[in-house]
């Protein structure tokens, strides 16, 4: 059985290098549906995805055929008071510099932690394993989502932000936690 990781396709936030997470639900933009639409992935028996509009669009543009199972804790992470702005809107303010000096390990301010954004996703993944569901199964999730599942679960083990994909790439994870880029 495989596990097909897909990251949501580029929204206009991605584009504009904001901070999009749980609180901000906007869909693809242009460019990210017509790029999705050039890409093919394997195939799935069943999809499952996050709630935000973005990740079902992709789903919608990937598996047409097959209605995504949502599943709330895959929703990208809560950013806080960082939610909808980017590095040029924050840069010199103390919270985010904390948070960079940090590296990324600071909860955000009025949002989560990685750590508790992690810990959700991965119990959310586990929930699935445990169904054994027998069939290849594509997860439409945020790039977070994916890194923390990735590095909980495959082999050899590497750090969270080793796994970073763009929008519209992901990786076919084993049950053995062999794995693959796609994308």
């Amino acid at each position: 059985m495989k596990w097909i990781l897909i990251r949501h396709g580029l929204t206009r936030g991605n584009l504009e290098g904001r901070y999009i997470g749980c609180r901000t639900d906007e869909g693809l933009c242009p460019e990210g549906i017509a790029a999705l639409k050039e890409k093919t992935f394997p195939p799935a028996g069943r999809v499952f995805a996050s709630p935000m509009k973005r990740c079902l669009e992709t789903a919608a543009i990937l598996y047409p055929e097959i209605r995504p199972e949502i599943v709330p804790d895959f929703r990208e992470c809560d950013f806080g008071l960082f939610e909808n702005k980017n590095h040029a809107e924050m840069n010199g303010r103390a919270d985010y510099q904390a948070w960079i000096d940090s590296g990324g390990e600071m909860p955000f301010p009025g949002g989560e932690s990685r750590k508790e954004f992690a810990i959700r996703c991965r119990r959310a993944f586990e929930e699935l394993r445990g169904r054994n569901i027998g069939e290849d199964c594509a997860l439409i999730v945020h790039g977070g989502t994916v890194m923390a599942i990735m590095e909980a679960f495959a082999r050899p083990r590497a750090g969270y932000y080793d796994y970073q994909i763009r929008n519209g790439q992901g990786f076919i994870l084993r049950e053995n936690g062999s794995w693959e880029r796609i994308g």
